[in-house]
């Protein structure tokens, strides 16, 4: 940070905090040296920068941090308990920052993307599963770096991320990097302790059926507010079935 401060008069105006990494294992099975490196890795590092560029982004009059979350930090996701965990912990961090750190007119706010689709997603063969499983081998399963690329290579994988991502598909990184840089501009200057989710509509994502072809959606709704069973609305049952083919 001292080559930092040096290089640009003692002044920064934007902090982009990037870092992520995950072992993909069930609760119990993780050790106590994995659960460090973790917590080091993902959460520490940033919190320990961000302390150390406060001086010189104080020192520029203002400034804008951008922290790098993930939906896992709102959602429960298999095999990323920890990562999870730490993803979650940028989240309260940076709504700690916005608030401490508004007085000198510092903002922080931070994205949190789903699967994006990166040449580390797209660029899979037979070779990288070969390749995992001999790492795997030598350092133990769940100790390789446990890259997007080994779930996203299984088709029944990829179709089951779809079906829970609204959108249906992935992101593109320019969808990630250009929100990035408008939290970094001027422009949302009011913008200040927000986590913003890239991912399709996952995190809203409940128990949704498409019933609206067959009429349910109106029929549920009737019922509801005139406290009506179905079996006492035949003929308006018809007519919904009618409208809604």
């Amino acid at each position: 940070m001292s080559t930092v401060s040096t290089l640009f008069d003692r002044k920064l105006n934007i902090l982009i905090n990037i870092v992520g990494r995950n072992i993909r294992k069930s609760v119990v099975d993780f050790t106590a040296a994995e659960f460090s490196t973790l917590m080091a890795t993902n959460f520490e590092s940033v919190f320990h920068i961000s302390q150390l560029a406060y001086p010189p982004l104080k020192a520029s009059g203002v400034g804008s941090i951008v922290f790098t979350s993930s939906v896992s930090g709102f959602v429960s996701l298999k095999s990323m308990s920890i990562q999870g965990a730490t993803k979650g912990a940028i989240n309260q961090l940076t709504k700690t920052l916005a608030c401490e750190w508004a007085k000198d007119n510092r903002r922080s706010n931070a994205v949190a993307p789903w699967y994006i689709r990166t040449s580390m997603v797209e660029h899979v063969t037979p070779d990288c599963y070969m390749t995992i499983n001999r790492v795997q081998h030598h350092v133990g399963k769940g100790r390789c770096l446990n890259f997007s690329m080994e779930v996203l290579s299984n088709k029944e994988y990829l179709e089951e991320v779809y079906s829970r991502t609204p959108l249906q598909c992935l992101g593109d990184p320019k969808e990630v990097s250009s929100l990035v840089a408008f939290l970094c501009l001027p422009a949302p200057s009011y913008f200040n302790g927000q986590i913003v989710c890239v991912d399709g509509g996952l995190c809203v994502n409940g128990f949704y059926l498409d019933m609206i072809r067959r009429g349910n959606l109106a029929i549920f709704l009737i019922c509801s507010c005139y406290s009506l069973t179905p079996f006492s609305l035949t003929s308006t049952i018809n007519d919904i079935t009618l409208a809604f083919p």
